[in-house]
């Protein structure tokens, strides 16, 4: 029943068991599973006290820690799929897209030895597209119109009737009378 010969089947499980050995072997790299990850931010940095850092010092850990997160996810996923496509092995299902039930062309298998679906039924692992959700609840600034926008032409005249670093701040009503500073 299976298209696969059992030379490819060899070559495939093959692949599939260096694979998992590969990722096994990542998240055990630091001794633990997630490497430190689910500790606090103190302890996976090894500072003894975050309050001689500048902040900023604190924002590159956490996108450091965020980044690190994200790759041991995509990886976990990888391992489960690679774990699935085992169990499917063992079941005698290996190389059947699981939507269609057609065949999974070898050359498709022998790339992503883990996948469980052909090119046309294979899951999008693309962000949905469109806007954010938030949008729909966002309502535009009192008073405006919503096709204004800041960036028009005028709006150097609006900020500068403020004053600048360069310039002494004064009320707009009374800054039109003044001529020196000093006075």
């Amino acid at each position: 029943m299976n298209h696969l010969s059992d030379e490819q089947l060899k070559t495939l499980k093959s692949a599939l068991l260096e694979r998992k050995q590969e990722l096994e072997n990542h998240f055990a790299a630091n001794g633990q599973e997630n490497s430190m990850l689910g500790d606090s931010l103190l302890d996976s940095t090894g500072e003894l006290s975050s309050a001689d850092n500048h902040p900023a010092d604190a924002g590159t850990e956490t996108f450091e820690r965020s980044r690190d997160l994200g790759i041991n996810q995509a990886l976990q996923e990888e391992l489960q799929e690679v774990n699935d496509a085992l169990e499917r092995m063992k079941e005698g299902t290996y190389g059947i897209c699981l939507i269609s039930k057609e065949p999974i062309p070898y050359e498709r298998l022998e790339a992503i030895p883990y996948t469980a679906y052909t090119v046309e039924h294979s899951p999008s692992r693309e962000p949905e597209a469109g806007r954010p959700v938030e949008e729909e609840v966002i309502t535009p600034p009192a008073g405006s119109r919503s096709d204004d926008t800041f960036d028009d032409a005028g709006a150097w005249d609006s900020v500068e009737e403020y004053g600048s670093a360069s310039s002494p701040v004064s009320p707009p009503d009374e800054g039109a009378d003044r001529t020196d500073p000093a006075t």
